[in-house]
């Protein structure tokens, strides 16, 4: 279960235990089972919380501003948005530079929904406009549900004329954060690094061949994440003096969130059950590790003088133009 939390791994564990049954991956005794559908979400922090400090990551950001239409893409309030809605969702570009900002290098279209946590996400092999849109095509056809607001940064990725006359065409509302607040679009942020960071690292990824690694290792960590991973949605906050205390809602996967909005239609929710009865989280998991080590092993034969080179080229170039 990638090492999730005890209060995000309890609520799921009796039907993670069935559905491993049912593939063959799981058998114990009655006793043992007994156990682990009674265990306790602090005992399973306690357990396997040496296992979830092995993996610790920090992260950077290369977004830079876009002007164009900026003033035509109003903010995001409350106003626009229904939250409660399936269908409106954060999206924003994860950079795969390795720390090395010059050249162009894959970037991955990260697009999550805000009422069900539900997240598709897709690589591109740099920042262009077209690239990304057409990814966002792509990524919205992948969603259960249909797409009816749309929330970026103010990336010139996302602020663009092509993007604009889409959404006003297929009257999707499109709203910006404010600048310099990335708090603005934290539903997104946190699946950069909960999903995007924590599957591929921070290693750098610039060819054909890592791009289409990339987008084979997303299309079956979709499967694993928004039909295996629970998730647990901020309910209330009370400040008590210097502290705040939160309240969250049960631990749910983003499919059992879908399935239980009485705004998602009979017939999509009936092609999710059917997809749903097929899936062995065990053996997408396989999978995904798989691919995760091909990955590392292209990224390990990356060239870095050629990576020197290029940061020493750059900054030529700006020293020139001065």
């Amino acid at each position: 279960m990638d090492y999730i939390c005890g209060k995000r791994l309890q609520p799921a564990l009796p039907e993670l235990v069935t559905v491993l049954e049912r593939h063959n991956e799981l058998h114990c005794e009655a006793a043992t089972k007994a156990k682990l559908l009674r265990i306790s979400a602090a005992t399973i922090d306690r357990l396997l919380g040496s296992e979830r400090r092995k993996y610790e990551l920090r992260g950077r950001a290369r977004t830079k501003p876009g002007t164009l239409l900026k003033h035509q893409i109003p903010i995001r309030t409350f106003a626009e948005w229904d939250e409660q809605q399936p269908g409106f969702g954060e999206m924003d570009l994860v950079g795969h530079d390795g720390g090395v900002a010059a050249g162009d290098y894959c970037q991955t279209l990260d697009l999550t929904d805000v009422a069900t946590t539900w997240t598709e996400t897709m690589a591109v092999r740099n920042k262009a406009q077209a690239r990304v849109f057409e990814a966002l095509q792509t990524v919205r056809k992948n969603l259960p549900f249909p797409l009816l607001g749309l929330d970026s940064d103010n990336g010139s990725e996302f602020i663009n004329d092509q993007l604009l006359r889409y959404c006003r065409q297929e009257q999707i509302t499109f709203t910006r954060s404010r600048p310099y607040r990335k708090n603005d679009n934290c539903f997104v942020e946190q699946k950069n690094y909960s999903i995007v960071r924590r599957a591929v690292g921070y290693a750098r990824y610039d060819t054909e061949e890592q791009c289409m690694l990339l987008n084979e290792l997303y299309s079956y960590l979709r499967l694993y994440t928004n039909f295996f991973q629970p998730t647990m949605k901020l309910k209330s906050k009370q400040r008590e003096g210097s502290k705040v205390k939160k309240c969250y809602d049960q631990a749910l996967t983003p499919y059992q969130r879908v399935m239980q909005s009485t705004l998602i239609s009979k017939p999509k929710k009936q092609l999710l059950r059917t997809k749903y009865a097929t899936l062995n989280p065990a053996a997408l998991k396989r999978k995904i590790e798989g691919l995760q080590q091909r990955l590392a092993k292209t990224s390990s034969q990356t060239n870095w003088r050629e990576c020197a080179r290029m940061v020493a080229v750059t900054a030529a170039q700006r020293t020139n133009a001065f």
